[in-house]
């Protein structure tokens, strides 16, 4: 089982729209509402790939009843921790052509002492998890020191830890000695200081991280795939061209692939091989984490990987 933490979920609410433009009215052909936050999407990706998941993250409101009710239905039973507010809702505009506008609200505000049962929740579940992932933003209120104490803590106890996020939580992870780091390349470039353009400067990225004292670090590159740095090695994987629908969420079935192949025993250039198939797989469709098996078997066999 891997556990996957969403500090700050989220009711998704997916609508696609040919042509939508601002300034108009429009009704959707489709619409989407489902359990949303880039920690569920990894644990609906997992399923999806044959894994077994557990949710964990804060909730609140009608909003949070709701989300959890919509996870349960989806079979990814939650251990969630409730707090006082509203669970936020986050709205996300979808062209078939391919262009994707996304409007996230800010979730509701956290304590301190939200954090210390956040944590117990947390260690508490993680005793039979295989790997801990957290993904996305910190709610307003939390205290980075807080996160990267629960994270630490983790590591201590001998778990797979993998962090994917941003801004202040991302360099409140970057102090902790061993947590493995996803995250896309604007990400790394904005932590180091530089332009991250290609492969290549992808991976001296991943490796500089790595060398920090980082478990493993991955950077996500959209078309161009992902790389991978672990021990001083470094590897790159390409996925195939393939007519992109929706983004959303790929990045996160990209962590949902990696921890569930080294879960699995993979060598680390296969799990990327199959966590880039993952991400690729899933802006086929629109919904986050949401992609078929034989779309991720295509993608897989026409994904290649070297070493960098």
């Amino acid at each position: 089982m891997i556990l996957c933490v969403t500090a700050n979920p989220a009711l998704d609410r997916s609508l696609v729209i040919p042509g939508f433009t601002t300034g108009r009215i429009f009704r959707p052909d489709n619409l989407l509402v489902a359990a949303g936050g880039k920690g569920i999407n990894v644990a609906r990706a997992l399923r999806g790939l044959g894994g077994e998941a557990v949710c964990a993250g804060f909730l609140a409101g009608y909003n949070g009843r709701l989300l959890a009710e919509l996870a349960e239905r989806e079979g990814l039973p939650g251990v969630w921790t409730w707090i006082e507010g509203e669970t936020r809702i986050c709205t996300i505009l979808a062209d078939p052509d391919g262009d994707v506008t996304v409007v996230n609200e800010n979730g509701p505000v956290v304590t301190a002492a939200d954090w210390e049962r956040l944590a117990d929740d947390v260690t508490r579940e993680s005793a039979r998890a295989e790997a801990v992932c957290f993904s996305g933003s910190l709610p307003p209120g939390s205290p980075p020191t807080a996160f990267a104490g629960l994270i630490q803590a983790l590591c201590e106890s001998g778990r797979a830890v993998w962090v994917d996020t941003s801004g202040k939580a991302l360099t409140a992870a970057l102090t902790v000695p061993g947590a493995s780091i996803k995250v896309n390349g604007d990400e790394a470039g904005e932590v180091l200081g530089r332009t991250i353009v290609d492969a290549s400067s992808a991976a001296d990225a991943a490796g500089d991280l790595q060398a920090r004292g980082q478990g493993m670090v991955t950077l996500t590159l959209g078309a161009a795939g992902a790389v991978l740095a672990r021990n001083g090695q470094r590897w790159h994987a390409q996925p195939p061209p393939l007519k992109v629908v929706s983004p959303v969420g790929s990045g996160d079935s990209f962590l949902a692939g990696m921890a569930l192949a080294f879960a699995q025993g993979h060598a680390p250039d296969e799990a990327l091989r199959r966590a880039v198939a993952a991400g690729t797989a899933n802006a086929l469709t629109v919904g986050g984490g949401s992609f078929s098996r034989v779309d991720f078997e295509r993608v897989l066999a026409g994904t290649t990987v070297r070493a960098v």
